[in-house]
């Protein structure tokens, strides 16, 4: 969710922070701040808005010069999106600054308890009570990060804290619980993020803050503590994506720019994933091969594109081990008391690693005795670090809030780890899985030939930017690839969109079709399964002779579909397991031209934010 940024050492800190913001405005939009200690006092700035508000106000009205500070851009739950719900939030005295991520839950009682002694609280924020708790504590201790220490063990819930005191002119602290937060550790300066993208400028080396810890920055150094100031163990590692990898590159968005990067991002995914002898050798994978032989389930637990990938997976695992597989939305795994045990393997999925339904779903996993396996492309992130063994997708960094090039390597990810479960298991030969390494190996050129023949697609797109549904419909791997387009519709472009299997048609949804409908067809190859083939082009000849426009995603020879399709689609030939890596492409871009059409902000859409941090 939200994004912070702190700050100290020889620079501005106000450029810093700043600077770091518009990196991190991926995580909120709704509202920015910042904090600059300076001339013995706190100066702040914050609006309602993108951050473009806010550096308009700090045109307009100059904070003083300091080199400590701290920054925020939110996404809001505890009070709408203005500018005195904005962070940073001050005591009365205006001494100390708060931003703030995640969720306070018992924060009402708390801003009770402020109110009866006497506190002002203005906003409707959670958030505002923690900064007078700060006053409090400071007031007796005179210390910051033991005054945060003694804070933290009163509040319940999900948050990343940072604060500064204008009587600690060179200090930041900060502190987490089930949320992210990440030191970058420079000369004579340290950094405090929800994300290394916000340092990324002026350091590579990063710590990773651990649950309920507690960290003070100053320009000599970094303490770590736990909430009762005991030292604490942390993880330190280098970041290996530079500052050019996070920026446009030319490309009008970051969806642009990360769609064009997937070949890249799954050859990446590939790499030194085989071993001299031919065999797959997944490093990070770091449950003992028996374990893996006695499992007897696999649940794959994930949310929103994460999730889709876990629905193509169930296929893969299902054929190519002989598994029982589930796949699970983690909002709701927890909730209905799912069976596991030691024998269950369980697969969480997540982009940033910080997916707090993943995480809470994953540590209800692991009470239960079985083992995880994270897929994640954040390297030191919560999900990977709290797992038994984690598989990196190395995407790299994924700006937009629409995820492109992740799934498509989460989609690779899952395919190794099936792949990796029946050579373990002996359910598939070494010949049999050099054969779909090769395949895979192929992808990342395939997946570049369909972004060369695009532009048709971005015609089409153009085209119905004024209609107000489009439909999906797929079959067998092709039903998650359907649902994976509607979200990206629904997502960017703020349409009616919604994935169907194919043959569900007939049991109610062919009701929805009209005249002039779009609906989008992904067809299974005609040679891999010619059953589901032949059942899916008479899907296309029953909308069509109810009126729908039909756009058909087909593999390239497939005559069969070609006089049923209003708008064809070519995608080169594939194996049918791997045909939704090349399939989910073309989706892709149609979401993005048309929410481009429409006018929407494609990076950034209305009420979403990248990296979900509460439940």
């Amino acid at each position: 969710m939200c994004g912070i940024v702190g700050y100290v050492g020889g620079q501005s800190a106000l450029d810093v922070v700043v600077a770091g913001l518009k990196r991190l405005e991926y995580r909120g939009y709704d509202s920015a701040g910042v904090a600059v200690l300076a001339d013995g006092g706190l100066a702040t700035s914050k609006k309602a808005g993108k951050l473009v508000n806010l550096e308009k106000s700090l045109a307009e009205q100059p904070l003083p010069s300091g080199t400590t500070g701290i920054g925020h851009t939110r996404w809001a739950t505890h009070g709408g999106p203005t500018d005195l719900n904005a962070h940073p939030h001050l005591d009365n005295a205006g001494r100390v600054a708060v931003v703030h991520n995640g969720i306070i839950e018992n924060f009402a009682a708390l801003r009770a308890e402020l109110t009866d002694r006497g506190h002002g609280l203005e906003s409707e924020t959670d958030t505002e009570v923690v900064a007078h708790l700060l006053a409090e504590a400071y007031s007796a201790c005179g210390d910051l990060a033991d005054s945060l220490r003694q804070v933290c063990r009163r509040l319940d819930g999900a948050f990343t804290l940072v604060a500064v005191h204008a009587d600690e002119p060179d200090v930041v602290v900060g502190a987490r619980r089930n949320s992210p937060l990440v030191v970058g550790v420079g000369h004579g300066e340290a950094f405090l993020a929800s994300d290394v993208a916000a340092f990324i400028a002026h350091t590579r080396s990063a710590v990773e803050l651990g649950q309920d810890q507690v960290v003070e920055l100053r320009r000599d150094g970094v303490t770590v503590t736990d909430f009762h100031g005991a030292p604490a163990e942390t993880h330190a590692y280098h970041i290996d994506w530079d500052a050019s990898a996070a920026e446009k590159a030319g490309y009008e968005s970051f969806m642009l720019k990360e769609i064009a990067e997937q070949p890249k991002a799954v050859a990446d995914t590939l790499l030194g994933r085989i071993d001299g002898e031919g065999r797959l050798s997944l490093d990070e994978v770091r449950i003992p091969a028996e374990v893996l032989r006695e499992a007897d389930k696999v649940v794959i637990v994930a949310c929103g594109t994460a999730f889709h990938a876990g629905l193509i997976a169930k296929y893969a695992i299902e054929h190519w081990t002989r598994i029982p597989c589930e796949v699970e939305l983690a909002s709701e795994f927890r909730y209905r008391d799912p069976i596991l045990d030691r024998r269950t393997l369980v697969i969480a999925i997540s982009q940033s690693g910080e997916t707090m339904d993943t995480l809470m779903a994953l540590r209800h996993a692991r009470e239960q005795g079985a083992k995880v396996l994270a897929i994640c492309n954040t390297n030191g992130s919560t999900i990977p670090r709290e797992s038994d063994a984690v598989l990196y997708t190395h995407a790299g960094p994924e700006v937009a809030v629409a995820s492109t090039k992740a799934f498509l390597t989460q989609l690779v990810a899952c395919y190794l780890v099936a792949l990796y479960l029946g050579q373990s298991r002996g359910t598939k030969w070494g010949d049999e899985i050099r054969a779909v390494v090769r395949d895979l190996s192929h992808i990342s050129g395939e997946v570049e030939r369909v972004l060369e023949t695009m532009e048709p697609v971005r015609e089409l797109a153009r085209s119905l930017k004024d209609k107000k549904t489009v439909l999906f419909l797929g079959r067998h791997v092709g039903y998650p690839v359907a649902l994976e387009g509607a979200l990206k519709l629904k997502e960017l472009a703020y349409m009616h969109a919604e994935g169907f299997a194919a043959g569900e048609l007939k049991h109610g949804p062919i009701a929805l079709i009209e005249e002039d409908l779009p609906v989008v067809v992904v067809v299974p190859s005609p040679r891999g399964r010619s059953v589901l083939h032949d059942k899916i082009v008479s899907n296309i000849q029953e909308i069509r002779a109810r009126g729908a426009r039909t756009i058909v995603i087909a593999e390239e020879g497939d005559e069969a579909v070609a006089p049923y399709a209003d708008h064809l689609i070519r995608i080169p030939v594939t194996p049918t397991l791997l045909q939704p890596l090349v399939a989910t492409v073309p989706l892709q871009v149609f979401a993005c031209e048309l929410a481009t059409a429409r006018g929407n902000e494609v990076d950034q859409p209305r009420n979403l934010a990248k990296s979900v941090t509460v439940e």
